[in-house]
């Protein structure tokens, strides 16, 4: 345990400088994928066949596309079209792509639980469909999807360890690179383990108030 907590000491600060990029490969990917699934779903509950059938053909060939490959492809293929892209933008890319099509399931989840009744009723009244989903339909949405929007923050948050793929030094990294120059393995992961216990924790705590706060309604 003593050798433990002497070698968190020495590797701490370098692992936090991974922990910056972990939050922001997180955070960044996270307004995307958020924006983007938003889109989607919109697209997939607007009754125009076009933009249905578009919207689903892109949610479907996104999930069928690893993470990985999807990282590899924007970070090492797209400069072959001209598109250069660094490590750090490439990782946010892919991941907030990546998950826009899980995002993009839960929003139309939300958007088709609210009674199709509020609907007619505010067309009834003069609303057009942009003004109906604004005011009456997107707030209600936004309560009943927000326990599974925290479980992907969570998923986001421990797949942004795959931008190591692409070398972004984020935590995993970090990790990877003390470990393979001080053979210090198992102090080394148990504290990259630990550090990302700790930024989860909070987030798991936040899904279930959001969870009983729902069920208590």
């Amino acid at each position: 345990m003593e050798k433990f907590l002497s070698d968190a000491a020495e590797f701490f600060p370098i692992l936090l400088q991974g922990v910056g990029l972990t939050i922001l490969v997180t955070l960044g990917s996270l307004v995307l994928s958020t924006l983007l699934g938003m889109i989607w779903a919109l697209m997939r509950v607007s009754g125009l066949r076009v933009a249905s059938m578009l919207s689903a053909g892109l949610i479907n060939l996104i999930r069928g596309i690893p993470i990985i490959v999807l990282l590899f492809y924007l970070y090492f293929v797209m400069p072959d079209f001209g598109i250069t892209l660094t490590a750090l933008q490439a990782a946010i890319l892919g991941l907030g792509i990546a998950y826009s099509a899980y995002q993009a399931e839960n929003f139309r989840a939300g958007i088709e639980a609210i009674d199709k009744g509020q609907i007619e009723a505010a067309q009834a009244i003069g609303m057009g469909w942009w003004l109906t989903m604004r005011r009456v339909i997107l707030p209600q949405a936004v309560r009943i999807v927000l326990p599974p929007y925290g479980n992907i923050m969570i998923m986001m948050l421990k797949d942004s360890s795959q931008a190591s793929t692409i070398t972004v030094a984020e935590l995993a990294l970090q990790g990877k690179l003390i470990a393979s120059s001080t053979f210090k393995n198992t102090s080394v992961f148990t504290l990259v383990a630990l550090m990302y216990l700790t930024m989860s924790i909070p987030l798991i705590l936040l899904v279930r108030h959001f969870e009983n706060k729902g069920q208590n309604r």
